[in-house]
């Protein structure tokens, strides 16, 4: 039930403070000359949005994490929350790289 109300606020945060709390959580980071600034997980050089694209193209978590094994079940919650969160930002960062 925490889970749920907590989603809930979150959802009703400013983009500035949804990113300071993705931030804080330690899923998702974003810094100017890593893959071009796109949201990224952690420390690496994976972005969200291409995680996000192979999700629109059908391939279920259990097919990401094969293809990335640095990555947790952890970091794709949080990289679905953040392509939830920012829908657009993710829809452009996928054209631009298309």
């Amino acid at each position: 039930m925490i889970a749920k109300e907590l989603r809930k606020e979150l959802l009703t945060l400013s983009p500035a403070e949804k990113i300071e709390i993705i931030q804080l959580l330690g899923g998702i980071k974003k810094t100017p000359n890593v893959v071009g600034g796109a949201a990224r997980i952690r420390n690496t050089r994976i972005p969200v949005w291409s995680l996000f694209q192979s999700r629109q193209m059908e391939a279920s978590d259990l097919e990401i994490l094969e293809a990335y094994p640095d990555l947790t079940q952890t970091d794709l919650d949080n990289a679905w929350f953040y392509a939830e969160t920012f829908p657009a930002e993710i829809e452009q960062e996928i054209a631009a790289n298309e």
